[in-house]
């Protein structure tokens, strides 16, 4: 009786835990998300009607540049998320303000870092990815002016996070429609309208930003109207700082062997030849698909997983990561049948040259299994971050990494392409198991 009067106060405390409440969580950012891809788009789109190949290049070197240089702090989203969600779910308002503070003060210090060392940071770019002297001189305008909105976006993460973790997403949809709307509106202007080149594209992300950072402050404004953002007792506390660095940490290096997994597979598939190589490159952005449309239901996780866990109520960390997954199977189920029946229309939509969509189709089969074989991983995740449990997260990331790794060389020699799409469902299906294996403990820290 005492563990259902527990459960019953936390409901009341936080509000019950439905089917509805999932998806008014879930849907904006699946709907944000859809929008990333419209905005490089248009980018491309507007330097492109000035007729020459350079301005392209030079935007899409220095926007892959940039956003690498950005998503480097993207660990500040998933940190403040779960963080934020545990305070929430103790009802501990003091250190939600505190998180708030916190995460602007370390994504305006990160941002004014990268700033401080651009030369060397563009010189780097340019070494391991060397272009003509045109696009190079191109780019490097681009990026001058770029650079300068990195505390903005950086600090952006940390909204984000924030906002995700109080369930406010469709605050997270607004920012994002507003920061791609101001884009894309200043970028007809400066380019089309003024003719200022690859340099208005770069002027009109960073006002986006900036402006999207200001729009973040308005909606933020009831908690920055509260004098406890500014307590800097307990903003610099050093245990609590101690945490936030510990859990950013670990999320560091679980993106970066994630990320070196798929760069090492684009390079993997290049011994195969330019047909399998692009063949690859298009049948990844299916993979692309499924991650931002299962980030809505994972960002849920976040949310829930974390408020109960700050709540200690066990039943309602469970309910909430066997929601969220639920929502989650029903989208893979979905995306897996629009992909074998739509696949071969999308892969030719995607590339006129008729070697590679034969290519591509031979492979289709893989990005049809590959949604059932992330999911997993894909929902752990979530739940993972909202518990704050991304030690295990790491080293669980390890352990996919290295038998990615095996699977590599024991496959792609015998199968080919074909062994280098299995090893990468290998390191998903391995992430999924693993955290699993480690799921029952998480859950029973709802108790302690």
């Amino acid at each position: 009786m005492a563990d259902s009067s527990a459960e019953a106060e936390v409901e009341v405390a936080l509000g019950p835990l439905t089917h509805r409440r999932v998806l008014h969580i879930a849907l904006p950012i699946v709907l944000s998300n859809a929008t990333v891809p419209i905005l490089g788009a248009v980018d491309t789109g507007v330097v492109g009607q000035l007729g020459e190949a350079a301005p392209i290049g030079a935007v899409g070197i220095g926007a892959i540049v940039i956003t690498a240089l950005y998503w480097i702090f993207g660990f500040l989203r998933m940190g403040t998320s779960g963080l934020a969600a545990q305070a929430r779910g103790r009802r501990d308002r003091a250190e939600l303000l505190a998180l708030l503070t916190r995460t602007l003060l370390i994504g305006g210090a990160a941002g004014c870092a990268l700033v401080a060392l651009q030369g060397p940071i563009f010189w780097g770019a340019f070494r391991l990815s060397p272009a003509t002297s045109e696009v190079e001189a191109l780019a490097r305008d681009y990026m001058g002016i770029r650079i300068f909105s990195a505390p903005a976006a950086i600090a952006l993460f940390g909204v984000t996070g924030w906002l995700i973790a109080l369930e406010r997403t469709r605050a997270v949809l607004a920012l994002q429609l507003w920061m791609n709307g101001v884009n894309i509106g200043l970028d007809l202007v400066f380019v089309l309208g003024l003719g200022w080149g690859v340099s208005g594209v770069a002027l009109a992300t960073l006002i986006s930003e900036w402006s999207a950072l200001g729009l973040g402050f308005w909606l933020c404004r009831e908690a920055l109207g509260d004098p406890r953002w500014r307590d800097w007792a307990r903003v610099f506390d050093a245990p609590r700082l101690r945490q936030m660095v510990s859990v950013n940490t670990d999320i560091l290096i679980r993106t970066l062997l994630l990320e070196g997994a798929f760069v090492s597979f684009l390079f993997f598939g290049a011994d195969f030849g330019d047909v399998t190589l692009a063949a690859n490159q298009i049948l990844i952005q299916f993979l692309h698909v499924t991650a931002h449309a299962l980030d809505g239901f994972a960002f849920a996780a976040e949310a829930l997983v974390g408020h109960a866990l700050g709540a200690r109520a066990r039943a309602a960390l469970r309910r909430a990561a066997l929601l969220t997954s639920f929502w989650g199977l029903v989208t893979v189920t979905l995306l897996a049948a629009g992909f074998a029946a739509l696949g071969p229309w999308i892969i030719d939509v995607m590339t006129t040259a008729q070697p590679v969509r034969l290519e591509a189709r031979g492979y289709l089969g893989w990005m049809i299994l590959a949604p059932f074989v992330g999911i997993a991983a894909w929902m752990f995740d979530g739940i993972f971050i909202g518990a704050t449990r991304t030690r295990d997260m790491r080293n669980m990331m390890l352990v996919s990494f290295v038998a990615y790794v095996v699977a590599v060389a024991a496959l792609v020699p015998v199968f080919g392409n074909h062994g280098l799409w299995a090893s990468l469902l290998v390191m998903f299906a391995v992430r999924g198991v693993t955290l699993g294996l480690k799921y029952p403990a998480l859950e029973a820290a709802a108790e302690t």
